[in-house]
């Protein structure tokens, strides 16, 4: 709901603001006193062109703010977030629950170089912005023409809404084969019309994987390979380095024509010269043990280099032209698809499953061709079943709606709401709804909004709106002329159904009509005062209750707030309203 409106500098409005509540209120005023300007304000707050010629005469700038408390679900929270706007989540309600936006708009006067600027929660945002947020805040009826309902989305969400659980559950079904139906022919579609080139995929697929099968790789092979060829490539250096070490050890030279101890003998003595002292002296101990440690390190070595020596031997007889044509191959591979050779393997295992699909099309396709058939079939079936629905729906509503035209001084009208089918299915079904509204009888019904006049037009969407209180609200309705060619009796049905919407969600309505101005909770007056010598008017918006509401309606009633008779009328009318 809105909260409040300021307005500052906008037509014959200086500054005011007014306080609103949920329920019904109504803005009355003598003729151009600035009524208008309270719609107008709201439409800008909506978005709407801005038009410098609105700005007070001699103010820069003309300025509106409203303060709006959202339900946690409407949409417009999401759009505002997304904007950057601050919402103010601990403002004074009951429960605390629901955050408030404010919205402001500004637009500069004509000759100036001011442009219109909008915000929303304290952030600067493009004007468009506000129209997005509107739709989910106010719906304006009136001599802007601007229906919630033109749009056929609209129109269908609000039918679908109305018929209820019905067409909830059934849209439900609807989709789910819808969205499996496309998805399903998209697969066939893909893979019919690409299928040579998916053909072409496989067979180079293929070929790569044969190709990494066949080398048989393993991880880190391309080391050993390149260890391998630096020793094939060195191995009589490498021989002689080896023996010659494994001889100094042993105790003879590489011809073996010396004798000499061994490396071994030499720290076996030195420790049994340690071990032959005298006494128990604990740092030769500790070197004798030492020099065990040393000679098993020895042997160890020793060893180690003649079985070294003999895997050179085995070596020898591979084939260095052969360690180098398996190195060319794995550097092939890895260039192709490494870096590395583990890249080379995880390639061939995640394109694996990709070649079984591929190789798999024929099969596919038959498969997906019978799919397709039977979730086109569901889906024809479900959009039957939601034009059948939507249909019933439609005859109700159309009924409904066409009563309250009624009552609403429209005696001939009646509304249409259609279900026409035969397209395409599509994610909401086959069926294009319609709103149509037909004036008098053989008259060719029409669209909403079309050869009706500003008042009519907000009749309409009142009785509409009425109707479709408990389904489909936006949280505030405002209603301009909707009383506009009507009086007597029309005016109290029309004042009547205002007050019947309000207890669903918030109606703010300009009227002059004192039947329809006394059914609402809370009265504004806008009020005007003129200073000729100034050459300037001034309006002023204020609250009234009591003595003061009564005024105005005698007023309204008889054109003098102090007429005796007319200020009774107007305590009757309060009463009869509100019994």
């Amino acid at each position: 709901m809105i909260e409040y409106l300021s307005i500052h500098g906008l037509g014959v409005i200086g500054d005011a603001t007014v306080e609103l509540d949920p329920g019904f209120t109504v803005v009355t005023g003598e003729t151009g006193a600035g009524k208008t300007m309270v719609v107008t304000a709201l439409n800008l707050l909506l978005g709407a062109r801005a038009d410098a010629g609105a700005v007070r005469h001699g103010a820069s700038r003309a300025t509106v703010e409203a303060g709006f408390r959202l339900a946690p679900g409407n949409a417009a929270l999401g759009l505002a977030a997304e904007a950057g706007a601050v919402l103010d989540d601990d403002a004074d309600t009951d429960d605390g629950a629901e955050p408030a936006l404010v919205v402001t708009r500004s637009v500069g006067a004509a000759g100036s170089s001011g442009r219109s600027r909008a915000s929303a929660g304290g952030r600067g945002v493009p004007v468009a912005l506000l129209g997005e947020l509107g739709e989910h805040l106010v719906a304006v009826h009136g001599q802007t023409d601007q229906l919630r309902l033109k749009s056929p989305a609209a129109q269908r969400h609000a039918l679908d809404s109305f018929a209820g659980t019905a067409v909830a559950e059934a849209l439900t079904a609807y989709r789910r084969d819808y969205e499996a139906w496309k998805q399903s022919a998209a697969e066939l579609a893909e893979i019919t019309t690409h299928e040579q080139d998916r053909a072409r995929e496989a067979e180079n697929l293929q070929r790569s994987l044969e190709e990494i099968d066949h080398a048989a790789v393993e991880a880190g092979e391309d080391a050993a390979v390149r260890a391998m060829i630096e020793r094939l490539e060195n191995v009589e250096e490498l021989r002689a380095a080896s023996l010659g070490a494994h001889a100094h050890l042993a105790g003879a030279d590489a011809a073996e024509t010396v004798e000499i101890p061994s490396a071994e003998a030499l720290i076996e003595s030195a420790r049994q010269s340690l071990l032959a002292a005298p006494g128990q002296d604990e740092d030769l101990s500790g070197m004798a043990r030492r020099l065990a440690e040393a000679g098993i390190l020895l042997a160890d070595i020793s060893g180690d280099l003649a079985g070294y020596a003999a895997r050179l031997d085995d070596d020898a007889g591979a084939d260095l032209d052969t360690a180098q044509s398996r190195l060319a191959e794995l550097t092939r591979l890895m260039r192709l698809y490494g870096p590395e050779l583990a890249d080379v393997i995880a390639w061939a295992e995640t394109h694996r499953p990709r070649l079984e699909e591929l190789q798999g099309d024929s099969g596919r396709i038959d498969e997906l061709t019978a799919e397709v058939a039977r979730l086109e079939q569901q889906v024809l079936a479900g959009a039957a079943e939601l034009t059948r629905l939507r249909g019933e729906a439609a005859r109700e509503l159309s009924g409904l709606v066409s009563e309250e035209l009624h009552a609403l001084s429209m005696p001939d009208a009646s509304f249409h709401a259609t279900v026409s089918t035969g397209g395409e299915p599509g994610p909401h079904g086959a069926d294009e709804i319609r709103l149509l509204l037909q004036p008098h009888a053989g008259a060719e019904p029409r669209p909403l909004g079309k050869g009706a006049s500003g008042g009519e037009l907000s009749r309409v969407m009142l009785a509409l709106e009425v109707v479709l209180a408990a389904t489909d609200p936006v949280p505030t309705f405002v209603f301009d002329e909707v009383d506009a060619g009507v009086g007597g009796e029309a005016a109290v049905q029309i004042g009547r159904r205002l007050a019947r919407l309000a207890r669903h969600v918030q109606v703010i309505v300009v009227t002059h009509l004192p039947q329809v101005a006394a059914f609402a909770d809370r009265h504004v007056k806008v009020t005007k005062d003129s200073d000729s010598e100034a050459g300037f008017t001034t309006s002023d918006v204020a609250s009234l209750d009591g003595e003061d509401r009564v005024g105005e309606l005698a007023r309204m009633l008889a054109g003098r707030s102090g007429s005796g008779a007319a200020r009774d009328h107007a305590r009757e009318l309060l009463e009869a309203s509100h019994a």
